[in-house]
């Protein structure tokens, strides 16, 4: 006859507590995040929120998430071998940046071989993101079903860049026009981008990233409806993205936060239309000077991706942070996925975080702070008024600041940078990238200027 284990009560969590802490005050394991919000050592029906149940849309017993590779370049030949060697090596999606986006011609020998209706191609470009999205769609002429994922966001790169050679309502316009144009001919296509990754990767809290991607959101659909792009049609053609790194509860948390978020917009504009959320790898989490244990930090944001219930995720090479990422460094973050995907089995389970008392209430913490960030914009005059005025900058600097003392305090670290150093670190190889070109002076704002966490311990690192 089996013995039914005895079920601690707060009371006596707490007299155990007291005495492992010798003395000192059970408050001190509390804390406060970037957004000020209380994270508690304890969380128990007693103190539970309701309960969040936040899957992603797509069959479990299948293939769960889209298997995303990011592949740059600018020899169209060389760009086509990384895919083919992607897709037949399990990615199930590409993301192409570079040069071959310039036109469908190089384009199209980047994609030769390549089944769109099938293998989902997303791009990358920036600014020039409906120059590129003109150049899939003639590439895709003749498959109506083609999976195009246009990802245009010019926002991320008005922010990142602090600039944009138009006025970026211009680019907002144009960007929401071409949607308009290709909606007709390609139903299965996505149009937009909408992520907080700009904000992310200059040091931003989760609150503040999520509250970017939901206002860049809003100004994307509202581009849309003004260009004659209906409101629903609009609403499913927006890809909402978030980034994930080691933090793996936070990270996880956010990506169901957003989907919470998103079910709030949907009804503001009377649709119920489910998310479609990319998360991609964290790069203010890797380091240079040693980058292997990139590796362990890559595989814990994919692992929150995957349990988050993000539709894509996206993982970098773990040299990104020493320049572009050469095959090995591709394979290795295709071959991450895989391992959690199909002999970790993490899609398996719907919403494997749903019931857990602390990731259900950090999840509606997180969505409560993204809210209330997007709302701060939104007074602000929304995202363009905000990142032109540099309120929603000063914001994150804040959040920035705090988290480089927390490094330099100690208060949290770094593997292979701060803790557990290997004296003798091997080298990697990368690929050489061109250098980034900067934004005309068609309109400004306060850069949003990109960081890497491990770089005031890194010296003279690559």
């Amino acid at each position: 006859m089996s013995k039914a284990f005895p079920i601690p009560s707060p009371a006596d969590w707490r007299a155990e507590a007291e005495k492992a802490l010798k003395g000192k005050p059970l408050e001190g394991l509390v804390h406060l995040d970037a957004d000020h919000l209380t994270i508690r050592p304890l969380y128990a029906r007693a103190n539970a929120t309701e309960a969040v149940f936040a899957p992603r849309a797509s069959d479990a017993d299948g293939r769960a998430w889209d298997l995303r590779t990011q592949v740059e370049g600018d020899d169209p030949e060389a760009v086509n071998a990384a895919v083919m060697a992607d897709l037949e090596g399990g990615a199930a999606s590409v993301i192409l940046s570079g040069a071959v986006l310039a036109d469908s011609e190089p384009l199209g020998r980047a994609l030769e071989g390549v089944a769109l209706e099938l293998a989902p191609v997303a791009l990358d470009a920036g600014l020039d993101g409906p120059d590129a999205a003109n150049a899939l769609a003639v590439v895709a002429k003749g498959s109506p079903r083609a999976k195009l994922r246009f990802h245009m966001d010019p926002l991320t790169a008005f922010a990142a860049t602090g600039g944009s050679p138009r006025t970026i309502e211009e680019h907002l316009s144009l960007a929401a026009n071409t949607a308009a144009r290709h909606a007709g001919a390609y139903p299965d296509a996505t149009f937009f981008l909408a992520t907080g990754r700009a904000a992310h990767e200059a040091g931003a809290s989760a609150g503040q990233e999520l509250g970017f991607a939901v206002a860049s959101a809003v100004a994307l659909l509202n581009a849309a409806v003004e260009a004659g792009l209906p409101i629903e049609r609009a609403l499913a053609g927006t890809v909402l993205g978030v980034s994930v790194d080691a933090e793996y509860f936070d990270s996880l948390a956010k990506v169901r936060a957003l989907r919470l978020i998103w079910r709030s917009i949907c009804a503001a504009h009377g649709h119920d239309v489910p998310a479609v959320i990319e998360a991609r790898s964290s790069r203010r989490m890797l380091a240079a000077k040693d980058p292997w244990p990139n590796l362990l930090r890559l595989t814990a944001a994919g692992f929150a991706g995957a349990v988050g219930g993000a539709d894509a995720v996206v993982l970098d090479g773990f040299s990104r942070a020493q320049g572009r990422p050469d095959a090995f460094a591709r394979r290795q973050a295709r071959n991450t996925q895989l391992i959690l995907m199909e002999e970790a089995h993490l899609g398996r389970v719907a919403d494997p975080a749903a019931g857990s008392w602390f990731l259900d209430h950090r999840t509606r913490d997180l969505a409560e702070a993204g809210w209330a960030e997007f709302r701060r914009i939104e007074r602000e005059g929304g995202l363009v008024a905000s990142l032109r005025g540099g309120a929603l900058q000063q914001r994150i600097l804040a959040a920035r600041t705090t988290g480089k003392q927390k490094l330099a305090d100690g208060a949290v670290h770094l593997v292979g940078v701060t803790k557990f150093v290997d004296a003798d670190v091997r080298s990697v190889s990368v690929e050489a990238a061109p250098a980034s070109a900067l934004a005309a002076n068609g309109d400004r704002c306060p850069p949003l200027t990109p960081l890497r966490w491990s770089e005031a311990f890194e010296g003279d690192a690559a």
